[in-house]
């Protein structure tokens, strides 16, 4: 399932408070903070990016299943506010509990949540990418969600931050991938039987 929602009122709208000002993550927190990395983030990328088709000011928020396989995704714009993890957090938040339900009940997190935001500017870590990153870790926690990564998408390309991984293509002004490019086909069930051979020849062909 994928869906593209509008910003909740609700989480955008609400000033923060001076204690909730700021928060964000540098990154060596991030880098420290053990976020698994992505076995092929080019490909989750153009995922995201030919489905929702991100301007400037657009966050993607995204749940992976333990194989990376997108389970569900939703973007919303962000208003013109004072860069604040809190309001990133609900915001975050608000997206998945309309698209996925919570892990809470789970000991260990198994699926994992990733964000791409595209912004204005160069690839270079900013207060604003410190505070999505504090937003994405809190709102992963109140859901049961592992963090994933932070992606920025700008005019220059895209840059897994933390990790130093990125490319050129998608950026922010590029048209989509076709689909073929961006989604590996559906494992063949692992079950055996006359099934699992019917399915295997029609594979095969």
């Amino acid at each position: 399932m994928t869906l593209g929602f509008a910003p909740s009122s609700a989480s955008l709208s609400t000033p923060p408070s001076a204690a909730s000002a700021n928060r964000l993550l540098e990154p060596a927190e991030w880098a420290s903070a053990g976020i698994p990395l992505l076995r092929n983030p080019r490909e989750v990328v153009s995922g995201l990016h030919a489905r929702h088709l991100p301007k400037p000011a657009t966050a993607i928020v995204a749940v992976l299943d333990p194989d990376e396989r997108l389970l569900a995704s939703a973007s919303f714009t962000r208003r013109q506010a004072q860069a604040d993890g809190w309001m990133f957090r609900n915001a975050l938040l608000a997206q998945l509990r309309r698209v996925v339900p919570h892990d809470l009940r789970r000991r260990t997190p198994v699926r994992t949540a990733v964000l791409l935001y595209c912004r204005e500017g160069d690839a270079r870590w900013t207060e604003e990418d410190g505070a999505w990153m504090w937003g994405l870790r809190d709102a992963c926690t109140l859901h049961g969600l592992r963090c994933g990564a932070y992606i920025t998408l700008t005019r220059d390309g895209w840059q897994v931050l933390g990790e130093g991984r990125g490319g050129r293509r998608p950026h922010a002004g590029s048209p989509p991938e076709p689909f073929a490019l961006s989604e590996a086909p559906p494992p063949l069930p692992r079950t055996g039987g006359a099934a699992s051979e019917v399915l295997r020849r029609a594979a095969a062909r």
